[in-house]
């Protein structure tokens, strides 16, 4: 017995085509259906019944018709909207150029002019004391200049160069004016970026941002390479190889113990040697964000755990030991010594208690200055109105009750997400001009775009100063205003 299947088989192929004959006749029968319906259609369309039939496809065509036509001229009219939309985003792209253009060129402008002000300034200052000199030697017989009978020449060096000099470290730890630094991805070995971003704004900084680690030897090259273009150096030290991640706080052979014991000693001694045989002097900032728990020479996690083998107390003791190695060495009379925690926002509630920041100062013989590095960033919270006073405020007022040192915005910048970058920098220069923070001596911008994990969540901030035209413009009106007091250098 064949299966259910092959006999529906057989059963189908022998109605379609059992013999020729038949399979002619199924295709006789085809065809003359296919004209039975080709009959039937002429006589509808020509016969008088079938005339609402062919008033109604004359219609549908007349209908379509103009149809197709708009919708052509909709096409040439958008595309010329398109193209003029174009030129004028050309146009309006040029015409934000020639105005930041020429911002910055009255920056420049402003800038020239402070600089001759302060040069005759010190010319009449000079001038002043020589006067003061000559009189006090007119009141009483001089023998002579000295056993040549000729003066010093200060201004020169033994090959015949002229030799790089800077302000003496007090006027440096107490400026008249405050300091506009930046940060760079290679200055002060390379001028590249920082000189085309300055020409942009017009000013050129008088302090330069750079980090070191504790796997490098002193870079008297870059203390020396700033001072040749009139900028303060301010030098960024982490204990922990200059190459690591800052997704880690782990670097056991970089503990806070092991320093204070001694294991480093060498590396530190030598250190201090180099920077008085540089003879320039330079800020430091030495393992700064110490509040925080992202660096290995934090304390503990926020959660009673510790980080890095590190224990309360640990911090300050480091601090301690190195600034003394560098006493020792006489490297203190050109080091300013720069102590830069991390804005308290968003920080575990255990290191924002009364008391933690505290528990981390070295004390007033150890400082110079005291720093803050502070960001506007996501994730925002809810709270935020993007605010000097919301980012800084509350830090400032931990610091000031702390010591009376001077402050310096060691490290700051502003993310362009969510476009709230302009509206801050304009907020962070108002901040600046209140007289309650006038302490503040000046501060220096992260300029770089980096790619980071902040709270788990991956992303890429845009910190640079000219990322868009109205940020680069907000900085530079702030920048230039008089009641900000800011050192303005022309832009090279």
């Amino acid at each position: 017995m064949s299966s259910p299947t092959s006999t529906l088989s057989s059963r189908a192929h022998s109605w379609w085509a059992q013999s020729k004959s038949r399979s002619q006749a199924t295709a006789a029968a085809f065809l003359a259906l296919a004209l039975v319906l080709v009959g039937i259609s002429a006589y509808v369309w020509v016969s008088p019944t079938g005339a609402p039939l062919r008033d109604a496809v004359a219609d549908a065509t007349q209908t379509i018709t103009p149809f197709a036509a708009q919708n052509a001229e909709l096409k040439r009219n958008l595309s010329r909207a398109t193209q003029t939309i174009a030129s004028q985003k050309g146009k309006l792209t040029a015409m934000q150029a020639q105005a930041l253009a020429a911002q910055a060129g009255s920056a420049k402008q402003l800038a020239a002019a402070q600089q001759k002000t302060l040069a005759a300034q010190n010319e009449l200052a000079s001038l002043k004391a020589q006067l003061a000199a000559a009189q006090a030697k007119a009141g009483h017989a001089s023998r002579g200049a000295g056993a040549s009978g000729k003066p010093a020449n200060p201004g020169s060096s033994g090959n015949g160069a002229t030799p790089v000099t800077a302000p003496a470290r007090a006027d440096l730890v107490n400026p008249s004016s405050r300091y506009f630094g930046m940060y760079t991805d290679q200055a002060p070995f390379n001028w590249a970026t920082f000189d085309s971003t300055s020409s942009k704004i017009g000013v050129s900084p008088n302090l330069v941002g750079y980090f070191q680690g504790w796997d490098q030897t002193f870079r008297g090259d870059a203390v020396t390479r700033a001072w040749q273009q009139g900028r303060m150096p301010m030098m960024t030290w982490e204990s922990r190889p200059i190459n690591s991640s800052n997704e880690s706080n782990v670097a056991p052979d970089y503990s806070l113990p092991k320093i204070i014991g001694g294991d480093f000693d060498a590396y530190l001694h030598q250190y201090a040697k180099d920077i008085v045989a540089t003879g320039l002097p330079l800020a430091l900032r030495l393992d700064h964000e110490m509040n925080g728990i992202w660096y290995p020479w934090s304390e503990n996690d926020g959660a009673g755990k510790s980080i890095n083998g590190n224990s309360p107390g640990d911090y300050v003791k480091m601090w301690r030991h190195v600034h003394d190695i560098f006493q020792q060495e006489g490297a203190n009379d050109l080091v300013v010594w720069v102590w830069a925690p991390n804005i308290v926002n968003n920080l575990p509630a255990s290191h924002k208690a009364a008391g933690y920041l505290e528990n981390l100062y070295p004390g007033d013989q150890y400082v110079d200055w005291v720093g803050l590095s502070g960001y506007l960033r996501p994730p925002y919270k809810s709270d935020n109105d993007f605010s000097f006073d919301y980012t800084f405020k509350p830090s400032l007022d931990k610091l000031r009750s702390i010591t009376k040192k001077p402050i310096i915005l060691a490290e700051v910048g502003a993310s362009e997400t969510e476009g709230h970058k302009a509206a801050w920098i304009t907020s962070f220069f108002n901040g600046l001009a209140k007289p309650e923070n006038s302490d503040v001596i000046g501060f220096s911008w992260f300029n770089l775009a980096v790619t980071s994990y902040v709270e788990g969540v991956r992303a890429t901030n845009d910190w640079r100063i000219d990322s868009r035209a109205d940020t680069l413009s907000a900085f530079i009106a702030g920048l230039t205003r008089p009641e900000d007091d800011f050192t303005l250098t022309p832009a090279p």
